[in-house]
């Protein structure tokens, strides 16, 4: 029997009206748990099978990854990929590169914000987002900026947690718990409709909770 919270619950949080502050907020805690987070990772078997299940959707031959954290999915991409990263915080770029480097894999990575990528538009194939997109001051024009950067039917491969469809009360404590931490759960569904773009959904773990979204840019 599948235990529901009433749809009166379900409610998305108002995004900051200081997005700077916030995210220089964010910043500072993933500086201080890089280390830990790189190391849960390594533990955490299942939060490992969640990140590479974008893996299966990449298309093309010049990838971006925003937001890469540490850098487990950087290590997992095919190597004949042309590789690309941004993240906003220098302590993970720095532990991402020195990971890169142990494996001798080509990438081009660096310090960035998402609301303002520093590439042209159209330049890749696919762009990858896992795990961070809660963790946006605004969301709205973090995903106009990823999908600027993509070419004519190339594909947002989002994965991060959103309230699970069946209402159950697992995967909703499961998202309440991420609020508590202090990320911004998005109403992701809305805000794809609103970009103009078309996308398949798929449930990936997290009793519901955790989803990817196969986000592809009209031709």
């Amino acid at each position: 029997m599948c235990v529901k919270v009433k749809s009166s619950k379900i409610k998305y949080l108002k995004e900051p009206d200081d997005g700077a502050s916030y995210t220089e907020k964010m910043d500072k805690i993933y500086s201080r748990w890089t280390k830990a987070y790189d190391k849960f990772i390594v533990v955490f078997p299942l939060w490992r099978k969640w990140l590479k299940s974008v893996l299966l959707y990449i298309e093309g031959q010049r990838l971006l990854e925003v937001s890469f954290g540490t850098g487990y999915l950087l290590t997992q991409y095919p190597r004949n990929i042309e590789l690309f990263g941004i993240d906003y915080n220098k302590d993970m770029v720095k532990w991402a590169d020195a990971k890169l480097k142990k494996i001798g894999r080509e990438a081009k990575i660096i310090q960035g914000n998402v609301e303002n990528l520093p590439y042209g538009d159209e330049a890749f194939d696919t762009v990858v987002n896992t795990m961070a997109f809660s963790g946006y001051p605004n969301g709205k024009k973090a995903l106009s900026e990823m999908i600027r950067v993509l070419k004519p039917g190339g594909r947002l491969l989002l994965l991060d947690y959103d309230f699970p469809s069946n209402r159950n009360i697992f995967g909703y404590w499961m998202v309440a718990f991420m609020e508590k931490c202090g990320d911004i759960i998005k109403d992701i569904n809305t805000l794809i409709n609103d970009s103009g773009c078309s996308y398949v959904k798929k449930i990936i773990g997290g009793s519901g909770s955790v989803q990817l979204f196969i986000i592809t840019k009209k031709i």
